[in-house]
Parts: structure tokens; sequence; C-alpha cells
């Protein structure tokens, strides 16, 4: 009876968890270039009464075993790199990618971080930067009185202005598992050792996305969908915690058992 306690008591916890997931893509539904996150459960160790195949005697074995579970746990919580649909706002300094691919910027302490969020900014020096103000990697600084700003598909930056007419042409950083790589907020990411070093190549060769000017890349995040596992989860911890209150019935009767 009490494993049937605490079997419940770890689905309830795993249940928790994943609604915990699901509340935060469903607040993230409208973030810029936000990737999912989905939950992976393992079950827990089994306690076996008979293993199957045991010798019974006279050349008989078990064709089947005994074996009772002790519930279910989180294994992984992974993201999700599909690209999210591509939403026009007409902006000059808004880049979507499109396919795979991230940004890369610098952190205040001078390491990298990547981002799928192409909500660029231009700061007083003219840097091209994140809503952070953090600068992106490969970009140069707008000159003073630029009047207009181009990105082609693949990658090529022109500026137009009083200063004359400046090209250049910026990369993009992949990963080999991109779902391992670390979430820091602020729609930024960092590498480790799970997702690997990171790949520079240019917009639209030899797989990597291209760009897209006047463009956001919104979430990936199905609202409809993510009811759909929130109704299951909600489910699945109700279910659990009758199966508490149901052991509890059971001892509370073998305890009133009378001779």
């Amino acid at each position: 009876m009490l494993r049937a306690l605490y079997s419940s008591a770890a689905g309830m916890q795993s249940q928790q968890t994943n609604l915990d997931v699901i509340a935060n893509n469903l607040a993230n539904v409208s973030t810029t270039g936000y990737k999912k996150n989905k939950v992976e459960f393992q079950d827990l160790l089994y306690q076996t009464a008979r293993s199957a195949g045991a010798e019974q005697g006279g050349g008989n074995r078990l064709p089947t075993g005994l074996q009772v579970g002790h519930g279910s746990r989180l294994a992984a919580t992974s993201k999700v790199f599909t690209t999210g649909e591509l939403t026009q706002t007409g902006e000059r300094f808004d880049v979507a990618i499109q396919g795979d691919g991230f940004f890369s910027v610098t952190m205040g302490d001078g390491t990298k971080a990547y981002t799928r969020d192409g909500a660029w900014k231009i700061d007083s020096q003219g840097r091209v930067t994140t809503n952070d103000g953090l600068p992106l990697d490969g970009f140069q600084a707008v000159p003073a009185g630029t009047t207009d700003i181009s990105v082609s598909t693949d990658g090529y930056v022109t500026t137009k202005g009083s200063a004359g007419t400046q090209s250049f042409r910026v990369q993009l950083a992949r990963f080999v598992n991109p779902a391992g790589l670390e979430s820091l907020g602020g729609n930024l990411y960092r590498e480790n050792e799970a997702s690997g070093t990171a790949e520079l190549g240019n917009p639209g060769e030899n797989g990597f996305g291209s760009l897209r000017q006047g463009y956001l890349e919104m979430s990936n995040v199905k609202v409809v969908e993510e009811m759909v596992n929130l109704i299951v989860a909600q489910r699945a911890y109700e279910v659990n915690s009758k199966a508490v209150q149901a052991s509890d019935e059971m001892m509370q009767i073998s305890n009133n058992l009378r001779r």
C-alpha cells in the first residue's frame, strides 16, 4: 500500500513541473524568437518479485515476471528549435532568420551568447545591438547621416547616406545539438559541452538560414497545443491525487478491522 502512496506522490511532483513548463511556454507566446520547452519523463526503479525466465524446475521457466514500479520522474526539459512564424513589421532594423542559425552577441563580461531575436537597435555610437544593448558580432557601426540600410537574404548589409555607400556581410552561428544550449533569459543562449562549439557560416549557404529584413520571428508556441497539454497535466495530477486518497482509504479500512 505504501508503494502506491509514494508512486502517486512522485507522479504528482512530475506533473507539477510539467505544469510549470507549460505555463512558461504560454507566458512567452508573444516573445520574439522564443523556443518552447518540452518535458520528458522516465519511470523509476522497479521492485522485482519474480524475474521473467527464472528456472522453475523440470526445465520450465517463467514466461513473465512480477515487477511493481515506483512512479515517474522528470528526465529532461529540452528546447524545440522549429522556426516560428515570420511576422512582417516593416521596420528596417527588424531581421528574422528563416531556417537554421543564431545571431552572435557579446556579453558584458566578454563572453559570447546567441539569440534568434532579430529586433535590432542602434545605440548612440551607431552600434547594432539587442534590446538590452548587447552589440551584435560582425556588424559594423552605422555611420552618422545614414538614410537607408538594407539587409539581403544572404547576409549583406548595405548602408547609404552622407558618408557614402558601405557594405559588409554578417555571419550566423549554429550548433550540432542546439537543444543542449543553456538558456540565459533575455532571449539569449550560451554554448556548452552538450551543444558543441558554434559553427560560423554565411546566411543562405551550407544549410544556414536566410535573413528576412522587415520581419520578426515569433514564438513557436502553439496555444491550442499547450492548452491540450495543460488539460492532460491537470488530469494526470488529479488522478494521482485520487490514487493517494484511495491508498489512504484502504489503509484506514485495514486499521479498522476487528477479529
